[in-house]
């Protein structure tokens, strides 16, 4: 059916609006940031926004395209805009995330038995379980078919042993998603993707204290654990195809095309209480200025380009080759803008803790050192690059010519 909109996506707007009205929490509205920032936060919920959570768990609109029979909203394309917009016009976030939303529900909603997404989706729509990744190893990062996490076959239930390292939120996870090697003999076609608990006995898990001061990775150990049969997701030996759609979707998510949007000041504005303005109005610094405009042309392009995507695959496709594309695009955005940042604040854009420096400047040279892992995470640049190059473009693969 055409998504077209008219009097019943007019009405679906008036419905929206006025469950907003009835259901989220005034309060939470007044500082959408400041509510971006307890939906990243690891915490646990609690007052107005516990409240919120609950009830857009309980509507479905966290998830709101899944389907209605997994605990999602079941609106189509047209009305999850709409119901952006609508939340976007209170100063709402939508408090239901994580890689349970971004990465693992999707792919499980096309790979997983009827019974794992009985078992799984609800609580995933719901926010009540929380996931985590475990792709890559100590020696399988860019090589990721390369790793050597092994599940013995026996009989009623893998036994997994072995190691992964940046698993993203492993101490806070309930759950995990991971590859293992299933088949010695075979690199590609020797890996599966199955799920157990965190809590398991064997599962040991040490976080990684980064550079930024934070610890958002981890090590997690695997010993002696039992995984059952019925939590193996795809076929026996086929989780590389499993995690390949995996992966589309995870940086599906990283072009900045999730959530509704929040208020952001614009680069300039802030950068005229350090640099001043000329006798215009301007900022001062022509350079600068024309530099900070490209980077919100960039900004804006990128955001028309993924709308433009997301419209395209209406459909049941899911993402595309294409994500690798915006995936790398946004981090570029994303990175020239707190280098930016730094250079308009000068010295006060070297703080590191203290006094001397507000609470902003801080952040941006925090944020400026984490940010440099996003040419990383979710598969570097290079990689992405070579996906841009065979399944996009049609180059040969220079690698096997020889």
């Amino acid at each position: 059916m055409a998504d077209f909109g008219g009097g019943e996506l007019d009405a679906f707007r008036a419905e929206a609006a006025q469950w907003l009205d009835d259901n989220f929490p005034k309060a939470l509205g007044q500082d959408p940031e400041a509510l971006l920032a307890l939906v990243m936060s690891p915490t646990e919920a609690t007052g107005d926004y516990k409240v919120w959570k609950e009830r857009m768990g309980a509507k479905g609109w966290g998830v709101p395209t899944w389907p209605k029979a997994y605990g999602g909203g079941g609106l189509s394309a047209a009305e999850a805009r709409v119901l952006q917009q609508e939340m976007a016009k209170v100063g709402a976030v939508n408090p239901i995330g994580g890689m349970g939303v971004g990465m693992f529900g999707p792919t499980l909603l096309e790979y997983g038995t009827e019974a794992q997404k009985m078992r799984y989706i609800p609580d995933i729509a719901t926010a009540k379980v929380r996931w985590c990744q475990g792709f890559s190893e100590p020696g399988a990062g860019s090589d990721l078919a390369s790793l050597q996490t092994r599940a013995e076959d026996k009989g009623d239930h893998f036994l997994v042993n072995g190691s992964k390292i940046w698993t993203s939120g492993a101490q806070y996870a309930d759950m995990i998603f991971c590859l293992v090697r299933t088949d010695t003999s075979k690199k590609h076609e020797g890996i599966s993707f199955v799920v157990f608990s965190m809590r398991d006995p064997g599962v040991e898990i040490r976080p990684i204290k980064l550079i930024a001061g934070n610890s958002p990775f981890c090590e997690t150990f695997i010993t002696d654990v039992k995984v059952p049969k019925e939590n193996l997701i795809g076929p026996l030996n086929g989780g590389w195809s499993v995690a390949k759609r995996l992966l589309q979707h995870e940086r599906s998510g990283m072009n900045g095309a999730r959530g509704a949007p929040v208020a952001e000041p614009a680069l300039g504005v802030v950068a005229k209480k350090y640099v001043g303005e000329d006798a215009h109005g301007r900022l001062a610094d022509t350079d600068l200025r024309t530099r900070i405009i490209m980077n919100e042309m960039d900004k804006r392009a990128l955001a028309q380009t993924v709308r433009r995507a997301a419209l395209e695959a209406k459909g049941n496709s899911g993402p595309s080759a294409a994500t690798s594309i915006l995936k790398n695009a946004n981090m570029k955005t994303m990175q020239d803008r707190a280098e930016l940042t730094l250079e308009f604040m000068g010295h006060q854009g070297l703080g590191w803790e203290g006094d001397d420096f507000t609470a902003d400047e801080l952040a941006a040279v925090r944020g400026w050192l984490s940010g440099k892992a996003g040419s990383i995470y979710g598969g570097s640049n290079e990689v992405q690059s070579n996906i841009i190059s065979k399944r996009i473009l049609g180059l040969p693969d220079l690698t096997q010519s020889h």
